[in-house]
């Protein structure tokens, strides 16, 4: 059995299903997870990094005056920024992975050699979200305890997995490739200002679509996650614009 994989398939479902399915054996085999590499909220978040980004460099562009060398310079700045975000945005996501992985294994340790049940409680308590700790009753917790040291002896040092590497690719790539839409109409417009404006209407429409889609994933209105994104989105850019982001 794989230690990472079971732990992690075994904390997750006590996670979303610990008051209902806590008695299911440990000793099945671990099912694959069905988590998508990134969830909803990173990936909405990392979009709308790159939307910040991006629209601080385009929208210092003087549109009135810049002729096609300061546009190529500044699609070359939107595009070199980032790309230089988005890599220290992926390291940074692995990083959080490690410490993670670090953590789960410094638990199941710690259960390991807990002195009594009441302590072995605790711990796993702590790992749970509160409403399913709250739920739980002192056989569950044995329960959960005995099956998570019968696991495998974990490794020493905690590891990064395939999907953790592809998650971090995501990350840049949502970084990086939310440039494009914007950056777009200024490879195919030959009048600055007339660039700049239908960029700024894509990048307005990229707020709101992120506002759209985090607003569903919170059971808010979408029309208004949409608008209030926009607004947040824009406020952001214009404070990262001065102090000279």
């Amino acid at each position: 059995m794989n230690w990472p994989r079971a732990a992690s398939a075994f904390f997750r479902e006590k996670e979303l299903h610990g008051a209902i399915q806590v008695d299911q054996s440990m000793s099945e085999k671990p099912k694959s997870s069905s988590k998508r590499v990134l969830d909803p909220y990173d990936r909405i978040s990392e979009v709308l990094f790159g939307l910040i980004m991006v629209l601080a460099i385009t929208g210092s562009l003087s549109a009135a005056e810049a002729g096609r060398t300061e546009v190529r310079t500044m699609l070359l700045s939107a595009l070199g920024c980032n790309l230089a975000w988005g890599i220290i945005d992926g390291i940074l996501y692995l990083m959080g992975c490690l410490a993670e992985w670090s953590h789960r294994l410094r638990t199941l340790r710690a259960l390991r050699q807990a002195a009594d049940a009441e302590e072995a409680r605790q711990i796993i308590a702590s790992a749970l979200p509160p409403m399913v700790a709250e739920v739980l009753q002192p056989e569950e917790y044995e329960g959960i305890r005995q099956r998570l040291c019968q696991l495998p002896e974990p490794p020493e040092q905690a590891r990064l997995r395939k999907d953790d590497y592809l998650g971090g690719l995501a990350v840049f790539l949502l970084v990086f490739l939310s440039t494009f839409p914007v950056v777009i109409p200024f490879l195919f417009m030959q009048e600055p200002l007339r660039a700049l404006r239908v960029s700024n209407a894509v990048a307005v429409g990229m707020l709101f679509l992120t506002g759209w889609a985090y607003a569903r994933c919170t059971g808010r209105q979408p029309w208004v996650g949409g608008i209030v994104m926009v607004l947040v989105g824009l406020a952001l850019v214009g404070l990262t614009m001065a102090l000279g982001g």
